[in-house]
């Protein structure tokens, strides 16, 4: 069962025994904070960045993903708060972007051992070129980059928890994970999953449709109908918006096939309608399809046999 705990500025409800006054009053001078508990033992931080995942119990919190780094101040605090207090064992980032790694320096400075795909560690090393802004990311400082890394699959024993860990092959970045928490049935997937925002698909970093439909399809085959999904923002959903997601990028994929193969452009695409008719509808389609589109060319070699 979803329950959920607002922190606004004074607008601030009865807490409950995980939620105390002291997590509201510095909610109140720094972030506005959103509090979801996805799970008996599960909690989810919005409002700092991407969303933050934490399992908690007396001896201590595993955490996905530290959110932005404006606002890790405001993050360590709610951290304390929350069943654990601030005691991180280990932290999994779902990817690369900023937004999902801004805290890492922080945690790492508890201890925390850092846990990610090895793509997300690479990619954290070295400077990133941001293609729309024209100018390089420099690395993250080296305190803050994984400690542990992976390829395929991976597990985490800990709090008496089961967690399974594994790669969503290019749906967002070429680093993406899922972090599945087994006994609590909940799924942390990151940016793999989008149920508010236009998905976003980083091309230059690997993402493209064919990776998220195939991504989001692995998500399916390993969970069932009680699972709950958390992306990196929005609330937590359950099984019939990831289903909702991964026939949206089929059916796209489907149709833009053909349209590249014809060598038509992201516009020709949204003047021809590829969007038409679609379960969703999007806030900048012109966005999406060229990013879309691009990705599609980065990964020409797996569209048909017959592609240039």
């Amino acid at each position: 069962m979803l329950r959920r705990r607002t922190f606004l500025g004074g607008a601030v409800g009865a807490l409950g025994a995980a939620f105390s006054a002291p997590l509201a009053r510095r909610a109140a001078a720094a972030d506005a904070l959103a509090i979801e508990q996805a799970g008996e033992s599960i909690a989810v931080i919005r409002g700092a960045g991407g969303n933050v995942v934490v399992l908690g119990a007396a001896e201590g919190q595993i955490v996905v993903d530290s959110g932005a780094a404006e606002h890790a101040e405001a993050l360590l605090g709610a951290l304390r708060e929350l069943p654990g207090g601030g005691r991180v064992l280990a932290l999994v980032n779902t990817h690369w972007h900023p937004e999902q790694v801004g805290g890492n320096v922080e945690l790492r400075g508890l201890g925390a051992e850092i846990v990610a795909h090895e793509k997300t560690r690479a990619r954290l090393s070295a400077p990133y070129w941001l293609v729309d802004e024209d100018r390089y990311r420099p690395p993250l400082p080296e305190e803050g980059r994984p400690t542990r890394t992976f390829f395929d699959r991976d597990a985490l024993e800990a709090l008496g928890e089961p967690i399974e860990l594994g790669h969503l092959l290019l749906a967002h970045t070429d680093g993406d994970v899922f972090v599945h928490f087994r006994r609590a049935n909940v799924v942390a997937a990151g940016d793999a999953i989008s149920p508010e925002r236009d998905p976003v698909l980083d091309w230059f970093g690997g993402g493209w449709v064919g990776g998220r439909a195939d991504a989001l399809t692995l998500l399916l085959e390993r969970t069932d109908a009680r699972t709950r999904f958390v992306p990196s923002y929005g609330p937590v959903v359950g099984r019939a918006e990831v289903e909702a997601e991964r026939d949206l990028m089929q059916t796209l994929y489907e149709r833009m096939v053909e349209l590249v193969r014809q060598g038509d452009s992201a516009e020709d695409m949204v003047a021809a309608g590829v969007l038409d008719g679609l379960a969703r509808t999007f806030d900048d389609p012109l966005a999406f399809v060229r990013s879309a589109h691009k990705g599609f060319w980065a990964h020409h070699n797996k569209l048909s046999p017959d592609i240039v």
